[in-house]
């Protein structure tokens, strides 16, 4: 089982890899659904002006 997590000398690179991939994708993650909020905010906004 060590050897699995040791991948021959190369674990530094193999698992550091997965690691900035995983953040990558938590960091797109968040700035999308702040993208999200921010875009149905302004329409409510938008509604709100169109009514008065």
């Amino acid at each position: 089982m060590s050897e699995f997590f040791n991948m021959g000398g190369y674990a530094f690179y193999v698992w550091g890899s997965f690691g900035v991939t995983t953040a990558a994708f938590l960091i797109e993650i968040a700035l999308v659904r702040h993208k999200r909020s921010l875009t149905l905010q302004q329409l409510r906004l938008m509604r709100e002006a169109g009514d008065e």
